[in-house]
């Protein structure tokens, strides 16, 4: 049995860390990935430095306590975006 979403890509549904090239780092629910950019629903983000932890440290609380999302739906823009991987590989 499949996925009725099977042109949104293997991380469609999938809780992931949109890493940016600069200070922010994402974490949301992945739609589907675009040309664009990363559609992320239920998303979060962290800045560098923010609450006195560096990105990694964010991402590794996030990891074992989950985020609460500040966005409903957001586009990571292509230009942006570092790298895309499962929150579960932390």
């Amino acid at each position: 049995m499949g996925t009725f979403h099977q042109d949104k890509g293997e991380l469609h549904g999938i809780t992931v860390v949109v890493d940016t090239h600069g200070e922010e780092v994402w974490v949301g629910r992945c739609d589907t990935v675009l040309e664009q950019g990363v559609v992320l629903l239920d998303a979060t983000v962290h800045k560098e430095g923010d609450e006195g932890r560096s990105k990694q440290q964010w991402l590794e609380r996030a990891a074992q306590f989950g985020v609460w999302k500040k966005f409903d739906r957001i586009v990571v823009p292509s230009e942006q975006v570092a790298s895309v991987r499962r929150l579960a590989e932390l």
